[in-house]
This record gives structure tokens, C-alpha cells and sequence, in this order.
């Protein structure tokens, strides 16, 4: 079940990270990345209520466990959204979803730690893959002796490490609840959500000096990306409560196949032959990594 959960999130993931590059463009980044959690919540709101009438309530831990790893959580991901933003202006809207996707290894790397998730040989083997894959289609071979002074190269691997460390506390954060784990992904979810909308529209008010700035810009734009920004993290959460992130943000590689479409029609980005060639190896890490878990 985790394969097509994770296929429908990278599918809305694709969407919502074109109209948000769109809407950073038009409004700036602290609006793009703030729509992301504020206009996200009220749909994710409704689906906890399902949640709790289809699977019941959920009982928090006596300590400490869910408040840091899902505070932590959505820290990182506000960071990880701002410096892929940045990608896209220094360099483009392909290059900032490719290096973001070193995620899937560095999740890989902090679940050891962090989750004691360990990976089979091949696993492994389509997680590296995968990064590599990336790297091929983002790397400017030219200019591979400069490339540590590359500030596209530096946001994205910076992205890439917050998306990986919002993805592992938010495993942890969902399984230090206990009840059902779909309503734990939820609830999780939820309070990501709630606690980006408060300190990035904090910020913004305090920024525009204007209690309404959060929402008037852009409104239409705005909540295309919050439906599509609660339809995929719903879908991720649940994921991740299901199955180890390292492998399910590998398989949302496939999300590459919607950047590179996007890339070209609604950017009018030219695809290089190395970026197909980076693509097909990321294409093959996901099946490595579906075939490694199918018994």
C-alpha cells in the first residue's frame, strides 16, 4: 500500500512545487513558502476529523518525544522550502527539484541514527542511484572544479539535508504516538502545519507591518498550492508511518519525471541529453528500491 501512497504524494508534490515556484516569483519567497502550511491547513483539518471518526483517537506520550521531533520537523522543512526557492532563482526550477533529492540518501544516513532503520544491499544500491542520478542531471561538468563555489549547488544540498531531517522526525514524531498510525500521521501533519503558519505569517506581518499580508497576495495561486500541499504530505506522513523514509522518498524519485515535464512546458526549460541520462538512473534506483521490498 506505502507504493501508491507515495506515487499519488510525489505526483501532487510535482504540482504544487510548479505553482509555488510561480508564486514565488510573483509574490517572493517568505509568500510562496508561507502558502505552502497556511493555505494547506484547513484541508488537512478536515481530514484529521475524518481520521478520528474512521480510526479513532490517538494518546500522547508523557514526555517530550512528539512536541521536538515534530517541532524540529517543521522548522526544518520551512528552511529546506526556502532554500530550494532560492535554487530556482540562481539556477532553475530542474536543477532545485534534482538537488533537492539528495534527501532520500541523507534520510537514509539520519534514520540509521535516529530510527535504527537499516537498508538491504540493493536498497542501498537504488538509493545511491538516486543521488547520483541527481547529480548527473544537475552538475555543470564544465565547471566541476568551482562547483563548491556553485550557490545553487550549496541551497540545494542544503534543502535536500532539511527535507531528509523533516522526513525522519516525522517518522518519529507520528510513532511516538500511540494508536492508530494513520491518525498519528495526521495529527503530526497538523501541528507541522499550524506551527509553520504561525511563524511565517509572524514574519510576514511583522515584515509588511499588515495583519491581512498572509492573505492578499495572490489568493487563487496561493490555494492551488495549499491543496496540493496538503493532498502530498498527507499522502508523505502516511507513508512514512508505513515504511522506512529512506525508501519511500527514493521511490518519490519519480517525481523527477513531473519536474522534467513541467520543466519544459510551463518554464520552457531545455532538457539536456545529461539530465535524460540523470534521469534514467534515478528511474532505475526506484526500481531497485520497489523490487528490494516486494516479497
Amino acid at each position: 500500500m506505502w507504493i501508491f501512497i507515495t506515487l499519488f504524494a510525489a505526483g501532487c508534490q510535482s504540482i504544487r512545487t510548479a505553482y509555488q515556484n510561480t508564486l514565488a516569483r510573483e509574490t517572493g519567497f517568505l509568500h510562496a513558502t508561507l502558502s505552502r502550511s497556511l493555505y494547506g491547513l484547513p484541508l488537512v483539518s478536515l481530514y484529521l476529523i475524518i481520521c478520528y471518526f474512521a480510526f479513532g483517537w490517538i494518546q500522547f506520550p508523557s514526555g517530550s518525544l512528539f512536541w521536538v521531533t515534530a517541532s524540529v520537523c517543521a522548522i526544518a522543512q520551512v528552511i529546506a522550502t526556502y532554500l530550494m526557492l532560492k535554487v530556482f532563482q540562481s539556477g532553475s526550477f530542474t536543477l532545485g527539484i534534482l538537488l533537492a533529492k539528495t534527501e532520500a540518501v541523507l534520510a537514509a544516513l539520519i534514520g540509521l541514527v535516529l530510527l535504527d532503520f537499516t537498508l538491504n544491499l540493493v536498497s542501498w544500491l537504488g538509493v545511491a542511484l538516486g543521488v547520483i542520478g541527481a547529480f548527473v542531471m544537475s552538475v555543470k561538468w564544465q565547471n566541476i572544479k568551482q562547483v563548491h563555489k556553485d550557490t545553487s549547488l550549496l541551497f540545494g544540498l542544503g534543502s535536500g539535508f532539511c527535507f531528509a531531517l523533516s522526513t525522519v522526525t516525522a517518522s518519529l514524531a507520528s510513532h511516538s504516538l500511540q494508536g492508530s498510525i494513520i491518525t498519528s500521521a495526521g495529527v503530526t501533519l497538523f501541528y507541522v502545519l499550524a506551527l509553520q503558519s504561525v511563524i511565517l505569517c509572524g514574519i510576514q506581518m511583522v515584515k509588511e507591518r499588515d495583519l491581512l499580508a498572509s492573505i492578499r497576495k495572490n489568493l487563487v495561486l496561493s490555494t492551488k498550492v495549499g491543496v496540493f500541499s496538503s493532498l502530498g504530505p498527507i499522502a508523505w506522513f502516511t507513508a512514512f508511518a508505513l515504511m522506512n523514509p529512506a525508501l519511500v522518498k527514493t521511490l518519490g524519485q519519480v517525481e523527477i519525471l513531473g519536474t522534467l515535464y513541467f520543466s519544459k512546458k510551463r518554464f520552457a526549460e531545455r532538457i539536456t541529453k545529461q539530465q535524460w541520462l540523470g534521469g534514467a538512473m534515478i528511474v532505475a534506483s526506484v526500481i531497485l528500491v520497489v523490487s528490494s521490498t516486494i516479497k
